[in-house]
Order: C-alpha cells, then structure tokens, then sequence
C-alpha cells in the first residue's frame, strides 16, 4: 500500500498526496474529495500505529470509518483538505467537472502545498500537481485509501444533516443513492433541494412548470 508513495519519496519528493473522492453516484447530496500526505519520517519510523487499519472505505463498516478518521485528524504526523461541491453546482458543471472541482479544492486545502498527488480512478484534465492517477487506487495506495475515509465520513455526516431537513427520503440510510426506498419517495414526494436534477431518474420525475 506504500509503494507508490515510497517510490515518489525516494526521488525525494516528499509531499505526496492521495486523493479519492465520495459521491459521485448519488441522485442526491454534494460530491466530496480528500487530499491526504502522510509524514514520510513517521510512516518509516512506525510512529503511526493505526496504518494497518487504512483500507478502501468502501471495504470497512461505518463506525470503523468514523474511528479511523478521528485517529487520521488527530494525528500529528496526518495533513488533510477536504472540499465539498453541492447538488446545484454538479448540475452546473455535471458530475465529472464537479469532482475535479471538488479534488482540486482539496489540494489547495493543503498547506504547504503537495509536490505530487496520487489520485483514485481514470485521468482527470487540468488536475494539479503532477497527479499519477492509479485505477483502483483506494486498494493500491495508504494515501488514497486515507483520502477515501475522509471523503466518505465527511460526506455521510453532511447527509445525516440532509436527512435532519428533509426526513421523508430516508437520507441518514441510503446517503443519496437510488434505492427503491429513496425511488418511491422522490415520486411520492418530488425532488428536494438536495437533489441531482439532471441526474436520471430524478430528471424525470420533475413536474414540467412547477419547478419541482
């Protein structure tokens, strides 16, 4: 999980960081994005005990995400920048552009700036700084799989706050996403303002003329 970030380190650049983002497939909610570097001296020096513990986020319950993100904001020897892009702005741009907003803000979240970012997926455009994107990176790289439990946590606990506002569409259970449940309430109830509108199906359940 840290040969990437080894292989960078050893060219001697050590400000390397992971990006991964949460969200992307939602009919609902922002898309988030995480940039995290680790302490090249720590992460030799075995000074972080809880490393073992990073995986793909995806592959780990939420309370244990939860756990781990406390352990990654405590920890002295963790930097991180986190960004968010709303439902309105990814219907602006569309999803792909929100999430290069979203990974973008994250990197310049970070200070001093990273000399090198390992991002999660497929080639994004005018992404900076040096990115080297790795295909399922989230299971390939410690910094990704950090940066995927940042982006996943912090984006969940915006949807319990979604779900405090709106309760009808059973946000704190699917965070966004198309289950049967979420489906039969946005036709019982319509879209609500934390909505995907050029998302399908939630494109077309929208009441020509009544802006719902």
């Amino acid at each position: 999980m840290l040969s990437y970030e080894k292989e960078l380190w050893n060219t001697g650049c050590l400000r390397v960081a992971g990006v991964d983002e949460a969200g992307r497939g939602p009919l609902a909610g922002p898309v988030s994005a995480a940039a995290v570097v680790f302490s090249r001296d720590a992460v030799e020096s075995g000074l972080i005990a809880f490393l073992d513990e990073i995986n793909d986020s995806k592959t780990i319950v939420e309370s244990k995400r939860e756990e781990i993100f406390r352990q990654i904001s405590d920890c002295e020897w963790i930097e991180f920048g986190v960004a968010m892009v709303p439902a309105a702005r990814i219907d602006e741009i569309n999803i792909l552009n929100a999430t290069r907003e979203a990974m973008m803000a994250a990197l310049d979240g970070l200070s001093p700036v990273a000399e090198h970012a390992l991002i999660d997926g497929k080639p994004l455009k005018d992404l900076h700084p040096s990115p080297v994107f790795i295909v399922k990176g989230d299971s390939r790289s410690l910094s990704i799989a950090a940066a995927s439990i940042v982006a996943k946590v912090t984006r969940d606990r915006i949807m319990y706050e979604v779900d405090r506002e709106y309760p009808q569409y059973g946000f704190a259970r699917n965070k966004g996403y198309g289950t049967r449940e979420h489906l039969e309430a946005i036709r019982r109830h319509g879209p609500c303002p934390a909505h995907r509108r050029t998302f399908s199906p939630v494109s077309h359940m929208i009441t020509p003329g009544l802006g719902l």
